[in-house]
């Protein structure tokens, strides 16, 4: 049985910094990317960035850029998503999966979703 199994969140005041963590078991995904993405309430799943298992190789969505960074520690089969200058919009809850489909930015194309981890920004 394949588990991702996101922690790291938690609550942080604006301009400050979080670490969130997406360890993987089972199944080993050396030949996928991983991705993740965020949902705030009452609004969509959006896309945050990915990285690729084996050549490390980063994409990220335009508003992440330049404050989140995706890192993969093989040997941990561990995914992280650093954040810093965190804003009080980047309040949602961020998951991690596994990218399965064409595109690399579409809910979709993604499987195997952790149950996802809170983080919220103060102001």
């Amino acid at each position: 049985q394949v588990q991702l199994v996101e922690s790291g969140g938690g609550l942080v005041q604006a301009g400050g910094s979080l670490r969130l963590s997406c360890a993987t078991s089972g199944r080993t995904f050396s030949s996928y990317a991983m991705g993740w993405f965020r949902q705030a309430p009452g609004k969509e799943r959006e896309f945050v960035g990915c990285i690729t298992w084996s050549g490390g190789r980063t994409y990220y969505a335009d508003s992440m850029k330049g404050r989140f960074t995706i890192s993969r520690d093989s040997a941990k089969s561990t995914v992280y998503l650093q954040m810093n200058s965190l804003k009080p919009e980047d309040t949602a809850v961020y998951y991690c999966a596994v990218h399965v489909g064409p595109t690399m930015t579409q809910v979709t194309d993604y499987a195997n979703w952790g149950q996802g981890t809170q983080v919220t920004v103060s102001s």
